[in-house]
């Protein structure tokens, strides 16, 4: 199976023996928090994924996506994308990380992408996919990503960064939002 949600989810977790939990257990106190001052996804949108404001300065709100672009020492790829989600979401709604060549891509012979951002946007643009497109065409890493994340912009008017690996081990993170922390080891240094 390449993705599954609700139902159909919970029953292969505990087919594997997965332990089911009561959705309430999930809830954290920052996320009530995050809940009372969002309730409209619009607005939960608007505020987590805000554009880079002109003058530099921040809202001080951040998102929780953690994602990871790796090559091992024989040049295999991978990449791994994890998100907080999104307040406000529908009942059912998968956002990018869930949908492949979105909110990550691996291609052994061209690179991988992982990518943060509002989902929607990031699944309307193929974010991932596109940015590995790019480096199939011959663009650098750095290249790749900044035409993705334009053609996004452009495109749906959504905002968002990635990390991107190509086969050769150059890789890049860009992002067209406020902020997006991020870190990189190439050869054991430390960027």
């Amino acid at each position: 199976h390449t993705l599954l949600v609700g139902k159909g989810a919970e029953k292969q977790a505990q087919k594997a023996g997965l332990e089911i939990v009561e959705p309430s257990s999930l809830v954290t106190s920052d996320g009530k928090e995050e809940w009372e001052n969002h309730k409209q996804y619009s607005s939960a949108v608007n505020t987590l994924y805000s554009p880079r404001k002109r003058d530099g300065e921040s809202s001080g709100v951040s998102h929780e996506t953690v994602g990871c672009v790796a090559r091992d020492s024989t040049g295999n790829l991978a990449c791994a994308t994890s998100t907080g989600g999104i307040t406000g979401r529908m009942a059912g709604r998968v956002g990018a990380v869930g949908c492949i060549g979105s909110g990550g891509y691996a291609d052994n012979q061209v690179g991988c992408a992982s990518c943060t951002g509002h989902g929607e946007s990031l699944t309307k643009s193929c974010l991932a996919h596109t940015a590995i497109n790019y480096i199939e065409q011959g663009y650098a890493p750095s290249e790749a990503a900044k035409k993705a994340l334009n053609r996004m912009s452009d495109k749906v008017g959504g905002a968002g960064g990635i990390i991107l690996i190509d086969s050769a081990g150059d890789w890049t993170a860009d992002f067209i939002t406020e902020r997006m922390a991020w870190a990189a080891i190439k050869d054991g240094t430390l960027n």
